[in-house]
């Protein structure tokens, strides 16, 4: 039985098994991931990317409360597990959409949609890195990044949308508001002052 291992900052691009995992203490004030068996450590969200993220989940979660046919979960906590990668690779989104609920473990599940907050401090884990392993799993059919680089109160977005082994990307301003297939009646105002 292994004993509690903690993790924190100083711990970035570390081997870590699923079993230490399992039993492991993180240092708060920041967000884990696990991609291809290395911890990636980033600071926690600040005011404008909480803020942000807030307002979106916001506007979803309702959604969901009027359309429970078509959402069933939506969280801020999800943990997406990329299949066919040799070693454990679980990105942590800033938004997961599910029309199931999900199972008992986030191993399982599989959300819809998927979204990012764009910050300052690594933008190629969102614009990048997460574009490839989001496109790995076959349940999510878009992603969202909101990006708040030029103006926290006036995001703009990022919407890419799958169409079958690629993403087709559709770029939106900050007044702009949102329509998806996958959320019908759905209309997300990207900021909240629009």
């Amino acid at each position: 039985m292994l004993t509690s291992v903690r993790f924190g900052p100083k711990d970035h691009g570390c081997v870590v098994s699923d079993d230490e995992l399992q039993v492991a203490d993180f240092r708060s004030g920041y967000d884990y991931e696990v991609i291809f068996g290395r911890l990636y450590v980033s600071p926690a969200p600040n005011f404008e990317h909480d803020w942000i993220e807030k307002h979106v989940f916001g506007q979803v979660f309702l959604y969901s409360r009027q359309h429970p046919d078509v959402v069933a979960y939506v969280t801020d906590r999800a943990r997406v597990f990329v299949p066919g990668t040799h070693k454990t690779t679980a990105p942590e989104p800033d938004l997961a959409i599910y029309a199931r609920l999900p199972v008992p473990n986030w191993r399982d599940a599989a959300p819809l949609i998927v979204g990012e907050v764009l910050r300052g401090e690594d933008v190629d884990k969102d614009l990048f890195r997460n574009v490839d392993l989001y496109l790995r799993v076959s349940s999510i059919q878009e992603y969202w990044v909101f990006d708040i680089r030029q103006d926290a109160k006036r995001p703009t977005l990022l919407v890419h949308r799958r169409e079958h082994d690629r993403w087709n990307v559709i770029e939106l301003g900050p007044d702009a508001i949102y329509e998806t297939p996958c959320l019908p009646g759905l209309k997300l105002t990207i900021s909240p002052s629009a």
